[in-house]
């Protein structure tokens, strides 16, 4: 319902290879540090945003999306669903082409308001799992 197949498919092969990862930290128990992994080796730049801003896997950490100097394309959240409503309005204030919440994270205001201003959502899905969809 909030991601269906074209969507997924175009925010994963033409929206552009740079992906901001809120919440991605160097905690490998994480779920955020191993599926950056599968982006990467998908050939995808991750950028972690966290307010560590850790290095992960070779890549500099920001504390947060403004502060990331360069274009994002691509915003994948992992935080609760309370806190990713904003994390939406900021992805649309930076200019990403398109925000991805994480298998759990569920906003309908923020996706409808994310889809207003113009750009591509999915909400609880798995970019891991999706990929390897694409054939």
């Amino acid at each position: 319902m909030y991601g269906d197949s074209a969507t997924i498919r175009k925010i994963l092969t033409e929206l552009g290879d740079t992906w901001a990862i809120v919440g991605l930290s160097s905690n490998q128990r994480r779920a955020a540090y191993g599926i950056a992994d599968v982006l990467q080796r998908f050939g995808k730049r991750i950028v972690p945003v966290h307010p560590k801003a850790e290095t992960v896997h070779g890549e500099k950490g920001y504390p947060s999306l403004e502060a990331i100097p360069f274009q994002v394309d691509v915003v994948d959240v992992f935080v609760n669903s309370s806190l990713a409503g904003p994390i939406a309005d900021e992805a649309a204030a930076i200019g990403a082409k398109a925000v991805w919440y994480q298998l759990g994270v569920i906003d309908e205001a923020a996706y409808e308001r994310t889809r207003a201003a113009g750009l591509d959502m999915v909400m609880d899905r798995c970019p891991a799992i999706e990929i390897p969809r694409l054939g």
